[in-house]
């Protein structure tokens, strides 16, 4: 999961620093999502879903299919 999540922000050349300010936290708190070393709240992984156009599915690695369903 947390791989996926550093690939979809690289794939849109985005900061940690640009995802912390849109996800309401800091750079630092960010990087430990994306390295593991905190759980990610729910909130925030629905916010990440949402943002990326993705299920949490895919986000979680349940699903390798990145489509929202509908």
């Amino acid at each position: 999961m947390y791989q996926r999540i550093r690939d979809l922000r690289e794939d849109r050349e985005m900061t940690q620093v640009q995802m912390g300010k849109i996800l309401g936290c800091s750079q630092r708190v960010y990087s430990n999502y994306e390295r593991g070393d905190i759980d990610i709240p729910t909130a925030i992984l629905i916010k990440l879903a949402d943002f990326y156009n993705v299920s949490t599915d895919y986000l979680l690695g349940r699903t390798n299919n990145p489509n929202m369903l509908k």
